[in-house]
Parts: structure tokens; C-alpha cells; sequence
């Protein structure tokens, strides 16, 4: 009885470890779906409209960025695996070496689009700022956290890393976001003051973040 409880316990913490990504991937689920209909309704044709003629009139800035992120959250949730991280830390240097390309195209081509694409009108006031902010702050994460880890400084690489990670996420909690202030706002107050739940998610993101590199620093 007693080695049936010992050697059950590890299975079961074996099955919580692989919650992390799962979570992470469902919710990367809502802007990757969203980004393949995009880029599959530009490669069969689609009729110009207001709304998506930018993307149609310069559809690689759109692919590049769809590519980019769908990469970048999928492969990158499996990082966040304690055990296939320990284990396989092989896997996990690959990965990271095209996780870092795949989430740099994701925020310049992020950036890029805010800069050079005709936006809808309600994409106009706070928003572009807020991209700028977000997209410069995921390439500088980014960037320090490879840097961290080419001089071995594993604890800063994990903490610049996890807020990378956090800011490309902000797609999926942004979904979220808009549907509660869609609900408090109503259509037409949530369309023209659109920045502040595309703000709220990144924040939240980030505040959860810093929640978990303080938890690993303390412990």
C-alpha cells in the first residue's frame, strides 16, 4: 500500500506539470485559429473590404506576424514544462533557438503593421502607442534574455523569457478582455474605446508574470 501511494504521487505530479502548457496552448488557441483564417482566406482570395484591404494590399507584414506568433505560443508553451525542461534540456536549446527568430518576427512585424498599415478608425488614439509600448518591450525581453543566457545567467534568462512570453500571449487574454468589456460597455462604447481591454490583457499577462518570477525567486 505504502509504495502504491510513493509511486503514485509522482504520476500525479507528473500530470500537473503537463497543465502549464496545455493552459498556455488553449489559450494561444483563440488568436492562432483566428490568425490561420486570416492567412488562409488571403492565399485561396477574399473580397477587399474596408476592414482587411491593408492586408490584402501587403499581405507579408500579416503572414510573417501570423507565422511568427502561432510559432512562438505553441512551441514556446512546452518551455514551461518543469520536466521536459530538466530532462530533455537539449530539446529545450533547440527550441529556444527558434523561439527567439519566430517571437523577434512576431513583434517587429508587429510593429511594422502599427506603423505602415491604414488602420480602422477605432484602431487610432491609444492603441498604436500601446503596441509600440508592448512590441518594443517583448523585442528588448527578448533580446536580454538571450543575452543572459550566452553569459549564463539562467535566473535572468528565465524572468526576461517568461515576460516575452507573456506579452505574445496577450492575443489570447485580449479575446477575454473584449468579451467582459464588450459586456460592460456595450457594441458601440466597447468599439470606440477599444484600447482599454487590448491594454487590460497585456497587463494581466504581465502582472501573472511577475507573480510567477517572484514565486521562483523566493523559492
Amino acid at each position: 500500500m505504502t509504495a502504491s501511494v510513493t509511486t503514485s504521487a509522482p504520476s500525479r505530479a507528473r500530470r500537473r506539470d503537463w497543465l502549464i502548457p496545455l493552459g498556455l496552448i488553449l489559450l494561444s488557441l483563440i488568436p492562432v485559429i483566428a490568425g490561420a483564417s486570416r492567412v488562409t482566406s488571403l492565399a485561396i482570395g477574399v473580397e477587399t473590404t474596408p476592414e482587411n484591404a491593408r492586408f490584402v494590399g501587403m499581405p507579408i507584414p500579416v503572414i510573417v506576424h501570423v507565422v511568427g506568433s502561432t510559432v512562438y505560443c505553441l512551441l514556446g508553451a512546452f518551455q514551461f514544462h518543469p520536466g521536459v525542461r530538466g530532462r530533455f534540456p537539449r530539446w529545450h536549446r533547440v527550441a529556444g533557438r527558434i523561439l527567439v527568430p519566430m517571437g523577434l518576427a512576431s513583434a517587429l512585424s508587429g510593429l511594422w503593421m502599427t506603423q505602415f498599415y491604414a488602420l480602422p478608425p477605432h484602431d487610432y488614439g491609444l492603441l498604436p502607442l500601446a503596441r509600440w509600448v508592448f512590441g518594443i518591450g517583448m523585442t528588448a525581453a527578448l533580446l536580454l534574455g538571450l543575452a543572459a543566457a550566452l553569459r549564463r545567467d539562467f535566473t535572468a534568462h528565465r524572468a526576461w523569457m517568461i515576460r516575452a512570453y507573456a506579452i505574445a500571449l496577450g492575443a489570447g487574454t485580449q479575446a477575454i478582455t473584449m468579451l467582459a468589456w464588450l459586456a460592460i460597455a456595450g457594441e458601440s462604447g466597447a468599439e470606440s474605446t477599444k484600447a482599454v481591454p487590448m491594454i487590460a490583457g497585456w497587463v494581466v499577462n504581465l502582472a501573472v508574470a511577475e507573480w510567477i518570477i517572484r514565486r521562483r525567486r523566493t523559492s
